[in-house]
C-alpha cells in the first residue's frame, strides 16, 4: 500500500495543493466542464491556465474521490464535487476562520463578507 493510500481522508483533503483547493471551491457552485472550470479559475487569477496544469490536477481530484467526471458529450467532460469534496471545503473553510476569526472584529468582518453573498 502505498503512503498516499494510508492517509485518512481528512489529511488528504489537507494535502491538496492551493491549486486543487480552488478547483473544489469553484465546483461548489454547481458541475462544470473543463472549460468552465478554466475560466473561473482565469478570472480568480487574473492570468491564463494552462490545459497543461488544469487537468492532470482534475485527474488528481478524481482520483483521490473528490471530484466526479462524467461525459456530457464524445468531447467534453463534466466535473462533480462530491461529498468528500465538499467535506475537503469545508475543513479548508474550518481551519482558515479559525486562524482568522480571532476576536469580535474579525468575527464581524467574516459575518459582513456572508451577508454580502447571500
Amino acid at each position: 500500500m502505498s503512503e498516499a493510500q494510508t492517509l485518512t481522508e481528512s489529511s488528504t483533503a489537507r494535502d491538496l495543493t492551493a491549486f486543487q483547493r480552488n478547483i473544489l471551491i469553484v465546483l461548489t457552485e454547481e458541475p462544470m466542464y473543463g472549460l468552465a472550470i478554466k475560466r473561473e479559475l482565469e478570472d480568480f487569477y487574473d492570468a491564463e491556465v494552462n490545459h497543461g496544469r488544469l487537468y492532470p490536477n482534475l485527474d488528481t481530484l478524481v482520483e483521490r474521490g473528490l471530484v466526479e467526471k462524467s461525459e456530457l458529450d464524445k468531447r467534453t467532460n463534466e466535473y462533480g464535487l462530491t461529498q468528500d469534496g465538499l467535506s475537503a471545503v469545508e475543513d479548508s473553510l474550518a481551519w482558515s476562520l479559525s486562524k482568522f476569526v480571532t476576536n469580535e472584529e474579525r468575527a464581524e468582518q467574516v459575518r459582513s463578507l456572508i451577508e454580502k453573498h447571500e
